[in-house]
């Protein structure tokens, strides 16, 4: 009856699909299953009555398959399990190995080696964990996406966030070589403004106000480069390019100084001061595409165009819109110009008149420009000129002989030259400034780009009396 159990195990242990390999106290195998051999890609003439270290010591890849089998060589009172590359040759399987002791009648007579080839299992565990991080990955790269998204399209147009996004280079820096149009645009005497405002009311109408602009220019396909505290830098014909670059810089500028009016309607029912707004546009070459350095970098535009176009801004008043002749003449609708104005700006060799354009096509942005009244006895004032941020220190004295709430008449022994910025005095007034819009003989035409509160019923009560 023993003879037959002893039959029916080793039966048992020989159909088995695990590998069943048993290694006597000498180290020698004395028993592998057909599963064991088939695993360790070893036959059984290659493992019956062979050393251990003989047979599975050739290969450095096999160190820890070794180490499992001899530590419980060295702790026989543990079972010990692992999983552990196995090289046979050729390849590299994963095995699961269990071992433990045969004992008999108490005694420790052979050492018991369980093999499993799990190395599909690890392939589909691997894959599965590929799977995984390649989700983990996906969701990082959208959460990355939409954080760049939400945090720079507040200040970029979507053409660029787009690209920053879907071009593999879109932030490398360098840039490239293109005809497009520039247009910047400020607010008249909003540093003076700034001055005298709460914090949190400033913060308030200066968001809603560049809201409603950048509303405009991405609607024109422009590209918002940057907001420089109260001015804006757009691009018509980059990133994408445009045909009409020059033509849609223009529309979007009338309907900018359009949308004022609206904008001061929002102000003055919250109790916030009026804004003027005036914009410089230009056409012509520069290199557009990321500049800065490793650490920082912005998409930007670099060139003489670009300076020449600031130039051309800072000789506007509120509620004008300056062009180059270069942007005139890339438009072919109809141009509503109410002058053309010489300037020689600095950098600049020859004169270049430029076109004061009040409406495109059918879209027009005129307004009635109230004009100084004539004062029945002259007010006695003083002006400081301001160039590059700086007041010279001597006060001129002067006259003023027309006034009214956006503008004025002055004559002076030293007269301002034209398109002069001035600080203006008059009456106990300060903090006053002003353009030189025009000049004649023996006199200048100022328009106010900042007043000071209280002004305006100085000006009603000054020309009170003529009424």
């Amino acid at each position: 009856m023993r003879d037959q159990s002893e039959l029916i195990r080793q039966s048992i242990i020989r159909d088995m699909s695990e590998g069943v390999m048993t290694v006597g106290l000498d180290g020698v195998i004395s028993y592998a299953n057909p599963a064991a051999s088939e695993i360790l890609d070893r036959s059984a003439e290659e493992l019956t009555g062979k050393s251990f270290a003989g047979v599975f010591f050739e290969y450095e890849e096999n160190d820890a398959f070794n180490q499992t089998v001899l530590d419980a060589v060295y702790n026989s009172s543990a079972v010990h399990e692992n999983i552990v590359p196995y090289y046979t040759g050729k390849y590299t399987k994963q095995l699961h190995v269990r071992t433990s002791f045969l004992r008999s009648e108490g005694e420790k007579v052979a050492l018991i080696v369980v093999l499993s080839d799990i190395s599909e299992l690890t392939e589909l565990r691997d894959a599965i964990k590929a799977m995984e991080k390649n989700k983990a990955l996906n969701d990082r790269l959208e959460l990355r996406n939409k954080l760049l998204s939400e945090t720079f399209g507040r200040f970029l147009s979507d053409d660029i966030v787009r690209q920053l996004l879907d071009t593999p280079d879109g932030l490398n820096m360098g840039g490239r070589k293109r005809s497009l149009t520039i247009m910047m645009s400020d607010l008249r005497g909003f540093t003076a403004l700034s001055e005298r405002m709460e914090a949190q009311k400033l913060i308030l109408m200066l968001n809603h106000y560049l809201g409603e602009m950048t509303e405009i220019i991405q609607q024109n396909e422009g590209t918002i480069i940057e907001f420089i505290g109260d001015g804006i830098m757009a691009l018509f014909g980059a990133p994408n390019y445009s045909e009409k670059h020059a033509e849609n810089a223009v529309r979007a500028a009338v309907e900018m100084q359009r949308r004022m009016r609206k904008v001061n309607d929002w102000n003055t029912q919250r109790g916030l001061p009026r804004l003027e707004m005036g914009v410089g546009i230009n056409t012509g070459d520069v290199i557009v595409g990321n500049i800065g350095s490793e650490r920082r970098t912005k998409y930007g535009v670099v060139g003489s165009n670009v300076n020449l176009c600031g130039r051309i801004e800072s000789y506007t008043v509120g509620g004008e819109i300056l062009i180059s002749p270069q942007t005139r003449d890339e438009i072919s609708v109809k141009l509503e110009i109410a002058a053309e104005r010489p300037v020689i700006p600095k950098g600049v060799k020859e004169p270049l008149t430029l076109s004061l354009v009040t409406g495109i096509g059918d879209l027009s942005c005129r307004v009635a420009e109230e004009k100084p009244v004539k004062l029945a006895s002259p007010i006695d004032g003083g002006y400081l000129t301001v160039r590059d941020k700086h007041t010279e220190a001597l006060l001129k004295p002067c006259r003023f002989t027309a006034l009214c709430s956006s503008g004025a008449v002055i004559e002076a022994e030293e007269e301002p030259e034209l398109f002069d910025n001035l600080e203006i005095e008059i009456n106990k007034f300060t903090k006053l400034f002003a353009k030189v819009t025009e000049r004649g003989k023996g006199y200048s035409v100022l328009r106010f780009t900042s007043t000071p509160e209280g002004f305006e019923d100085f000006v009603k009560q000054s020309l009170g009396s003529l009424q």
